[in-house]
C-alpha cells in the first residue's frame, strides 16, 4: 500500500523531504502540483503531503519529521533523547525562519525580482552575517549541529545553505568560514544527500547589483572649421549603400490597430467609478474576442513570499519590466492574504490571442503562470471584474482571501 504523495518542485524547500524519501526508500510518490494538490492546499505552499485515509500535511519541518518517523521512529536523525530532539527543532526552525527568508530577500532585490533597494539589501546581508555567526559558533567546537552524529538538523540546514553558496558565499567568504565549509561538505557527502546533490559547485563571487545600462546617444564628430568637406561623387547605381535596417518593432504591432483604442479604456478606468461605470463600459465598448484575449496571471512561487509590501514591490518591478508592451495590454494584479501568508494573482487584457509576445519583454515573465479566461463563463467574468475593482475578496482554490494591496498596469 502506498504511503502517500509528496508534492515537491525544484524549490530548495523540497530538497530535504525528497532526500528522506529516497534514502529510506519510502513508498511515497514525488510529484509536482496537480488538481488534487490545489484542492487541498489553497495556500499553494511547497512541499505538501497526502497520506492514506485523507491524512494531509503542509509545512516542511512537519512533513520531513513525519517521513522520518514513517521510515524509522527510532531513527538517529531524530536525536537520542528529548533534549537533542528539541535542539533539532531549534536549528530547523532557525534555518527556515531566519536564514532562508533573509538570503532570499537580498537575492530578489539584487536581481530585480523585487525593485532594488540598497538599504534593504545591506540590512538583509548584515542580518545574514549575524545568523551565520550563530552557526559558526556551534561548528567551531562540534562536527554537527546537534550531538556527535548527523541529524535532521544538519540535513535541513545544509540544503538551505546551498542557496548561500549559489548566491553570496564566494571564495573570500569561504576562506573566512572554514568551520561551516567543513560541516557543509561533510553533510552533502553523507548517505542522506549524496544522491540528491551528486556534485556541488560554489560561486566564486557574491552577487552584486548591476544597474541597467543607459543607452548613450552617438555623437557625430564635429566638422573641421578649416576647410569644408568635399562633396563625394554620387555612387553608381550598383554601388549604392544599403538602407539602414529598420528599428525592431514590437511583434504585436503586426496585428494593426484595434477597433477600440486601448487608451480610451485606460482613460475611462482612471476617471470613472470602477464598478458603476468603467467595467460596464469595458464589456460594451472595449473587449472584442476577435481582437483581444483575457488572461489570469499567477505568481508561481507564492510560498517564497514574506511581507505583503514586498510582494507588492515585486509586482511593481514586474510591471516596470513590461513597459515595452504598454500599448498592447492592460491589467491589474493584487496581493492577497497577510504577512508570511500571501500570494499574487491578477487579470490582463492582451492584444491578440497569445500572451507570450506581450509578456516575454520582461526577463522574469516565466515566474508567472498564464491561464486563458473565457468571459462567457460567469466565474471567469466575476474574477476579471474583481481584479479590475479590488473591492471584494479574491477566491483562491475555493477559499476567500482578502486583498492586501495591488497595482494597475496601464
Amino acid at each position: 500500500m502506498s504511503q502517500g504523495t509528496l508534492y515537491a518542485t525544484e524549490q530548495i524547500r523540497s530538497l530535504a523531504p525528497k532526500a528522506i524519501v529516497q534514502h529510506f526508500k519510502l513508498d511515497v510518490k514525488i510529484t509536482d502540483k496537480d488538481d488534487t494538490y490545489h484542492k487541498y492546499f489553497p495556500l499553494n505552499k511547497i512541499p505538501a503531503f497526502i497520506g492514506p485515509k485523507g491524512f494531509k500535511l503542509h509545512e516542511i519541518i512537519a512533513i520531513s519529521l513525519y517521513l522520518i518517523n514513517l521510515a524509522d521512529p527510532k531513527s538517529k536523525l531524530l536525536g537520542k533523547n528529548a533534549g537533542e530532539y528539541a535542539q533539532i527543532l531549534k536549528w530547523a526552525s532557525f534555518s527556515n525562519t531566519e536564514f532562508l527568508p533573509t538570503i532570499a530577500t537580498a537575492h530578489k532585490s539584487i536581481n530585480g525580482i523585487i525593485p532594488y533597494n540598497k538599504k534593504l539589501v545591506d540590512d538583509a546581508l548584515a542580518y545574514l552575517d549575524k545568523v551565520v555567526a550563530i552557526f559558526d559558533a556551534r561548528l567551531a567546537n562540534y562536527t554537527y549541529l546537534v550531538g556527535e552524529r548527523i541529524t535532521f538538523a544538519d540535513i535541513f540546514a545544509a540544503t538551505y545553505f546551498i542557496r548561500g553558496f549559489n548566491w553570496f558565499f564566494g571564495t573570500e567568504w569561504r576562506k573566512q568560514h572554514p568551520n561551516i565549509i567543513r560541516w557543509f561538505n561533510t553533510v552533502v557527502a553523507s548517505e542522506y544527500l549524496v544522491d540528491v546533490i551528486p556534485k556541488f559547485e560554489y560561486t566564486d563571487k557574491p552577487e552584486v547589483y548591476v544597474p541597467p545600462k543607459k543607452e548613450k546617444k552617438k555623437q557625430e564628430p564635429a566638422a573641421k572649421k578649416e576647410a569644408a568637406p568635399k562633396k563625394p561623387a554620387a555612387p553608381a547605381a550598383d554601388e549604392e549603400e544599403p538602407a539602414a535596417a529598420p528599428k525592431p518593432k514590437h511583434p504585436l504591432e503586426a496585428l494593426g490597430r484595434p477597433k477600440a483604442a486601448l487608451d480610451e479604456w485606460k482613460r475611462v478606468y482612471s476617471n470613472e467609478e470602477t464598478r458603476e461605470t468603467a467595467i460596464p463600459w469595458f464589456w460594451k465598448n472595449q473587449f472584442d474576442p476577435e481582437e483581444w484575449s483575457l488572461w489570469k496571471v499567477d505568481y508561481k512561487y507564492n510560498d517564497e513570499l514574506t511581507l505583503t509590501f514586498m510582494s507588492n514591490n515585486l509586482v511593481g518591478g514586474f510591471f516596470n519590466r513590461l513597459s515595452a508592451s504598454t500599448k498592447y495590454m492592460f491589467g491589474c494584479m493584487v496581493v492577497y492574504g497577510e504577512n508570511n501568508n500571501n500570494g499574487i494573482t491578477g487579470a490582463f487584457l492582451v492584444r491578440g490571442q497569445d500572451y507570450k509576445p506581450a509578456f516575454d519583454v520582461a526577463p522574469d515573465w516565466e515566474s508567472y503562470e498564464f491561464t486563458k479566461l473565457d468571459p462567457t463563463n460567469e466565474e471567469s467574468k466575476n474574477f476579471i471584474n474583481n481584479m479590475f475593482a479590488w473591492d471584494e475578496p479574491v477566491v483562491i482554490n475555493g477559499e476567500k482571501r482578502e486583498i492586501a494591496d495591488g497595482k494597475v498596469f496601464k
